[in-house]
């Protein structure tokens, strides 16, 4: 099963054999007597190297569930109420990690020092499918509604800022409505992304058509794009001095408010480790604390 994972994620049978040191004749063997004991093809093979086929992609999500949870066995096994230890992978966009993932690695560090804790930068979408596919352990994301197989919890709302190069000569507004966001250039993210939908949406209902010029799913390629003076963003941020690219950069408030939840998720068909289940613990503490001593601009308190 591992040969098979590493072949499909390096597309190439030639260049999985590189990555993991074992012959191409042994990896194409290997593959060739899972063929025959599965009775299917599992592999596209041409010049430009191979591609599971529909029976080869069902493999290759059922092994990547099956061997990641035999790399938790051993610290589930070890575990017998001392010092946690282990392995744990947390997911959040590119927005929410500039003003929150430095922070809380160092709270982790301190109250679980045994904890090695790696960060995953991307979307809520993609973090939510990683999540099913139980490649990222926990995620803080965006969602409005509940996700089936995702066990979720809210964190805080954060409001929604339309970014602009600041102006050269008098004073930035204090806010914007939603009439001038789509009056102007945009750089957006692409679809499918919660936010972009969440604004189509809100845009849509006033019968504004957003004029999009170009589209990024980074926060540093937004805001360099903004810099270039491709046109202004909109990204729930409204505190610029930990981000990179910032300098330069004015966030005015959208009138009305529009507002995400963040939400803590994991699978809900999967157990987390010892280790999983102590940085979920510290997680929702640690962001409260955010919120009562240096809550960013646009970041509140869940009421109720």
């Amino acid at each position: 099963m591992r040969y098979f994972v590493k072949i499909v994620e390096a597309g190439s049978i030639s260049r999985a054999a590189t990555t993991i040191f074992v012959a191409q004749p042994a990896l194409s063997q290997q593959v060739a007597e899972l063929e025959e004991e599965l009775g299917v093809s599992l592999l596209h093979r041409s010049a430009r190297g191979v591609r599971p086929t529909p029976a080869g992609e069902a493999l290759y999500r059922e092994a990547v569930l099956i061997l990641r949870q035999i790399e938790k066995l051993p610290e589930i096994v070890r575990y017998t109420g001392g010092e946690v230890a282990g392995s744990v992978s947390l997911g959040m966009s590119s927005t929410l990690a500039s003003f929150l993932a430095g922070d809380f690695m160092k709270a982790c560090r301190v109250a679980l020092p045994m904890v090695n804790l790696s960060f995953v930068t991307e979307d809520s979408l993609s973090l939510k499918t990683r999540i099913a596919a139980r490649s990222v352990d926990l995620a803080i994301l965006f969602e409005e509604s509940p996700t089936p197989g995702l066990l979720r919890e809210p964190l805080f709302r954060q409001r929604l800022y339309l970014i602009q190069r600041k102006p050269r000569t008098g004073r930035a507004a204090k806010s914007v409505t939603l009439a001038q966001v789509g009056a102007q250039p945009l750089v957006l993210a692409s679809h499918p992304n919660a936010l972009r939908s969440l604004l189509d949406a809100r845009l849509a209902a006033e019968g504004i058509a957003p004029q999009v010029a170009a589209e990024a799913n980074m926060l540093h390629g937004m805001l360099s794009a903004v810099q270039a003076g491709v046109g202004a963003a909109v990204i729930p941020m409204g505190d610029f001095t930990a981000a990179t690219g910032g300098s330069g950069l004015v966030a005015l408030p959208i009138e009305p408010p529009i507002l995400q939840t963040a939400h803590l998720v994991s699978s809900a068909d999967a157990a987390l480790t010892p280790a999983g289940e102590a940085v979920r613990a510290l997680l929702g503490p640690f962001v409260q604390r955010v919120l009562d001593e240096k809550a960013p601009p646009g970041m509140q308190k869940i009421e109720g």
